[in-house]
């Protein structure tokens, strides 16, 4: 079994894992709504994509209150 023969040093494996973080996502704004949505997605409130509606948007129900 493979055994490292140097312990690394903190800056070698912080070099090596300043690849590693996670970027941003890229977002558009929907040409229906203008509401901030990820590319070739279905809008998430007003369920449009492309041409046309795909999606009924869903209605937020109120709680009863007991």
């Amino acid at each position: 079994m493979a055994v490292p023969k140097r312990r690394k040093s903190k800056s070698k494996v912080r070099t090596k894992r300043a690849h590693h973080a996670i970027g941003k996502p890229n977002l558009v704004p929907c040409p229906n709504c203008s509401v901030y949505r990820l590319p070739h997605r279905i809008c998430p409130t007003c369920g449009f994509y492309k041409t046309g509606i795909v999606l009924e948007p869903k209605v937020k129900k109120p709680k009863e209150e007991n």
